[in-house]
């Protein structure tokens, strides 16, 4: 009888040790459990300087965690508001409303337990080393508070400065052979554009437009360009640049320009913003018909124009005939909300007054006011559904006397706050709120009242009154339901000029 036998060969010894040393290595983790504590494996913000369009952060942990615990322990000095989400080991927290400026934060968590720990008691958890998150400190801070203005002092007349509230130091970008006469400052703060006329011709028709660096870097790891670098970024060989305006992207200007030799020949141009190539961008008509007062929208896609007899919104392309929108209702488009969902629209009556509206891109128009002066400038805040207007009473009918004042407009209630009352007669009082919400800039312009020889180097307000000199106000605020707000004063700025504006 044949008897058959199996030999083990020695690959399959080797195979079979593996295993067995396998079962041992897994027997051994599963006996000692997490040897490694969770952990942040990364912190978006570290070491960022987040501005007002920064309005969330991401941690991300080296397991799934327990989210009740990590949302009872983390902790942020000074405290930011805000809603936290989940996507498993990703928890993104969005700030209720813009991280005021000037201040340095520090975010801490720790005690926080992984998802694994959920059927263990709190002591076991705690008492369970591997099983509690190591200890994070992260930090961040927000951008300095910083404000641009055109000098109206004999040392700074015409220049555009720049002043850093935060380190209370003053740079002065443009030369003196320049007169500023209008400003926007890029999305990062990096430059601006501006327009000015050269300080030997008094043409306020000469206007041309530039760029100019502030020195200033939003991202700390990159240096900063030096400051003062002015650039030409459109000349006015041909046509006369009367107004412009600044995507809120930074990528395309608009401006409006009429014809030296054709005074028909009026209308709105774009162009593509400066970049760092050698090669200058070629502005664009907009093929539409002629417009005034005008501002592109938040997406940077189209422009709103006071057009006719209502406010049309056109596409930014050179065949612009077929408008996107066209409000016949309304004269004069005064601001949008950042995200585009909102607009205070002015609507212009028959019988001499003005009322101000809040249009939404759901259809709805509710009326806010109703005045027999003018409406001069309205913006939204960014951190609480309020409305800040510059606004001038009628004083006197017979001489058309008007008082400006600011107030504030709850966009829910439709509650009017009064702020301040300025002095008679100052309509051209400029104000431009804060970034973060948490101040609103304005000048007071002391017009020139005895006769001064005629000079090219001369400052001029809008309504062509010479400046004699100007200063500058700063008021703090607080939410429009807050009792306190009634009692802020402004403060009065060691500065010397006018047209006030905010660094993004």
């Amino acid at each position: 009888m044949a008897t058959s036998k199996t030999f083990i060969q020695p690959l399959d010894r080797v195979a079979i040790t593996l295993m067995l040393l396998l079962s041992l290595v897994i027997g051994f983790m599963i006996f000692q459990g997490d040897v490694v504590a969770p952990r942040v494996r990364e912190f978006t913000w570290q070491n960022q300087q987040i501005g007002a369009e920064d309005i969330s952060f991401t941690l991300n942990f080296s397991r799934p965690m327990n989210t009740k615990s990590v949302e009872e322990n983390l902790r942020i000095e000074p405290p930011l508001a805000g809603k936290i989400s989940w996507a498993g080991r990703r928890m993104v927290y969005t700030l209720l409303t813009p991280a005021p400026y000037g201040t340095n934060y520090e975010l801490r968590l720790e005690d926080a337990i992984d998802r694994f720990t959920d059927g263990l008691s709190g002591v076991d958890a705690k008492n369970n080393k591997n099983r509690v998150i190591k200890p994070f400190t992260g930090n961040f801070r927000s951008r300095d508070r910083v404000i641009m203005y055109i000098g109206a002092d004999v040392e700074n007349q015409g220049q555009l400065v720049l002043y850093n509230l935060t380190e209370e130091k003053k740079n002065i970008l443009t030369p003196k052979d320049l007169v500023v006469m209008d400003f926007k400052p890029f999305p990062g703060g990096e430059k601006i554009l501006f327009s000015a006329r050269t300080s030997n011709n008094p043409d306020i028709l000469s206007a041309q437009l530039y760029t100019v660096t502030t020195g200033i870097s939003s991202d700390p790891e990159t240096p900063a360009q030096p400051a003062a670098k002015v650039d030409l970024v459109l000349d006015n060989k041909q046509y006369q640049n009367l107004k412009f305006d600044l995507s809120p992207d930074g990528k395309t200007i608009v401006v409006q320009r009429g014809n030296r030799n054709n005074p028909s020949d009026f209308g709105l141009w774009f162009m593509p913003s400066p970049s760092n190539t050698t090669e200058k961008p070629t502005p664009q008509r907009l093929q539409s018909q002629p417009g005034g007062d005008f501002m592109i929208t938040p997406d940077s896609k189209a422009v709103a124009v006071a057009q006719g007899q209502g406010a049309a919104i056109l596409p930014l392309q050179t065949d612009a005939s077929k408008p996107l929108n066209f409000l016949p209702q309304f004269g004069l488009v005064q601001s949008f909300s950042k995200d585009g969902s909102q607009a205070a629209m002015v609507k212009f009556n028959t019988d001499y007054t003005r009322d101000l509206f809040l249009v939404t891109n759901q259809g709805v128009q509710k009326p806010l006011l109703k005045t027999t002066g003018s409406i001069l400038n309205c913006q939204f805040d960014p951190a609480s559904p309020t409305l800040y207007c510059l606004l001038t009473q009628l004083i006197s009918d017979q001489e058309y006397v008007e008082q400006p004042y600011l107030v504030a407009i709850d966009l829910k209630t439709g509650e009017q706050k009064p702020l301040l009352l300025l002095p008679i007669e100052q309509r051209n009082v400029q104000m431009s709120l804060a970034p973060d919400g948490l101040g609103l800039l304005f000048d007071q312009v002391i017009p020139q009242r005895d006769p001064v020889p005629l000079s090219a180097n001369l400052l001029k307000t809008e309504d062509g009154e010479v400046i004699a000199t100007s200063s500058l106000w700063l008021m703090p605020l607080l939410p429009i339901d807050e009792a306190s707000t009634s009692t802020i004063k402004p403060e009065k700025l060691p500065l010397v000029g006018f047209h006030p504006r905010w660094l993004p």
